[in-house]
């Protein structure tokens, strides 16, 4: 028998493909999942190994019980080939990020659950056909499992790059002294994920009320025309941080943000945390916080932050969790299995849906970061605090009708209101501390409302979104509100800024250049 078509070689191969789903993000050159996992990535790479040699070695049985001719072996092989398009397609719309319509993965596997019990029942006429085909799959299989091997070798070593992911972070420790120590405002920097200048301000839903958003921009200057970083967190929050324009950063397989694609040269820059706006408040007696979404920033950021907590909880591959002990991760796919199982026979909800998966991890997120974020504040020798919350990102997990948590998909208006309440909150713990008024406090957005770039198409879309961003027109401006202290009018800049220049405005605050909204006026407009 040649190595290429033995029973090994061709079941590790068909393992493969039908795994590529779940090892296919493990082993992308983006890093993209390793890169914000929370926990351990050996907790998910491990089973979805074990898996792989677990299937390979049932398929291998079972193609050695199909060497035999007759009908055994016919529906064997059926099944194999016959399985793949349901299991490609759902890969391929993972892969691409792209939802395809229930009915049409339901149809594509009924025809071919339909055509297996017919090539069952007549096994005999499609004999002859059956041995041309058989033997085509059998090399093409064969051929797939060197490049099973590869993806097996990039597993073993992703793993052993990110074996030790998110150990304690060694952050850098206030030096300060008490007798030469300069008194200096605080500066609270919260950025909202995803919130629009346009919603906020211009086009407000109907009948959505944003007391704390309104009340801000009585004592705030409101910036109208700002232009976003980007379109992608995973890139806009390094361009704010170094104040380099960039649309791609580069992570390594140990989940480090390893360089920036400047968006202006085309040229890759290095990211380092000490060319940050960090760095910057440390030179200038700041003791540096963060707490934040999304990005790993005590991973990537601990010799310039004094205080750092960071979340995001995702969809990984099987559901599997970084912060789940090895062996439950194992038997968690069987868990939901028997879960749906029960359902099927009326016994139980059965396992969770992609959307309660979702709103458990986002309203988690939140919740979690509210209450580092409280910690944070409430130590006022943390002068330099940046927030970074997952509101009013879509999905929509908050109801505003009810003021509570959902258990279903909401609207981006709900998140908004959401935002106004976290807004509110802020203000009551600061003014409680005495410290709003004396505080610089800066409100934005990475980047505004992605309707029509993402969220209309998507299966959660609701009439509310469709209305309030009238049919999914697109605005590209983030909310930008920077409220001086002591400042107690409003005001308004109208001409073009680039949030790019995030990191300069800062450095100017810290230094005390900008006293005024007049001041902020003539900076902007100096400003290229």
């Amino acid at each position: 028998m040649k190595p290429l078509t033995h029973p090994a070689t061709v079941a590790f191969g068909l393992a493969n493909l039908y795994l590529l789903d779940l090892t296919g993000p493990l082993i992308s050159p983006d890093h993209d999942l390793i890169y914000h996992l929370i926990g351990s990535a050996l907790a998910v790479i491990i089973p979805i190994t074990i898996y792989l040699i677990t299937l390979s070695l049932l398929l291998t049985a079972l193609l050695y019980i199909a060497e035999r001719p007759g009908a055994l072996r016919v529906i064997i092989w059926s099944a194999f080939i016959l399985a793949l398009p349901s299991i490609l397609l759902h890969t391929i719309a993972n892969f691409t990020g792209n939802d395809i319509p229930d009915w049409v993965t339901y149809s594509v596997a009924l025809v071919c659950f339909l055509s297996l019990i017919a090539i069952s029942i007549l096994w005999r006429k499609f004999v002859p056909r059956f041995e041309k085909i058989q033997h085509a799959a059998e090399v093409i299989l064969g051929l797939f499992a060197f490049t099973g091997l590869l993806i097996f070798a990039q597993l073993f070593w992703n793993g052993w790059q990110a074996h030790n992911l998110n150990p304690a972070p060694t952050l850098h420790k206030a030096q300060v002294n008490p007798a030469s120590a300069q008194p200096r405002q605080r500066i609270i920097w919260l950025l909202l994920d995803e919130l629009s200048h346009q919603q906020l301000y211009e086009r407000r839903f109907p009948g959505l009320q944003l007391p704390a958003f309104d009340k801000l921009a009585a004592q705030s200057t409101v910036f109208t025309q700002v232009a976003p970083a980007g379109m992608f967190t995973r890139y806009i929050l390094p361009t704010l941080f170094t104040g380099i324009p960039s649309n791609a950063v580069d992570i390594s397989a140990r989940g480090l943000l390893v360089s920036l694609k400047n968006s202006s040269t085309g040229k890759w820059t290095p990211f380092l945390q000490h060319q940050t706006v960090f760095q910057d408040a440390l030179d200038a007696g700041y003791t540096t916080g963060i707490a934040g979404w999304y990005n790993p920033y005590c991973r990537i950021m601990p010799e310039v932050l004094d205080h750092c907590f960071w979340t995001y909880r995702e969809a990984t591959p099987a559901n599997l969790s970084p912060n789940r002990s090895l062996a439950v991760d194992l038997l968690r796919p069987f868990h939901y299995l028997w879960l749906d199982i029960k359902h099927l026979f009326g016994r139980g909800p059965g396992s969770p849906t992609d959307e309660r998966r979702d709103i458990r991890q986002h309203s988690s997120d939140y919740h979690k970061l509210r209450v580092a974020g409280d910690a944070f504040l409430a130590d006022s020798s943390i002068d330099f605090l940046f927030l970074h919350m997952p509101i009013p990102h879509p999905y929509g997990f908050y109801d505003r009708s009810k003021k509570k948590f959902s258990t279903k998909h909401t609207s981006y208006v709900d998140n908004l209101a959401l935002a106004d309440r976290y807004l509110a909150h802020i203000r009551k713990l600061l003014e409680e501390k005495n410290q709003w008024d004396s505080s610089t406090v800066i409100v934005m957005g990475d980047h505004s409302w992605r309707t029509s770039q993402i969220w209309k198409d998507s299966m959660t879309w609701t009439d509310e979104d469709e209305s309030a961003s009238q049919g999914g027109v697109f605005d590209p401006r983030p909310g930008y509100i920077v409220k001086l202290p002591h400042q107690q009018t409003p005001a308004r800049i109208d001409g073009a800024f680039s949030a790019v220049s995030t990191r300069a405005l800062l450095d100017a605050l810290m230094h005390n250049q900008l006293q005024t909204p007049s001041d902020l006026q003539m900076w902007v407009s100096q400003q290229k």
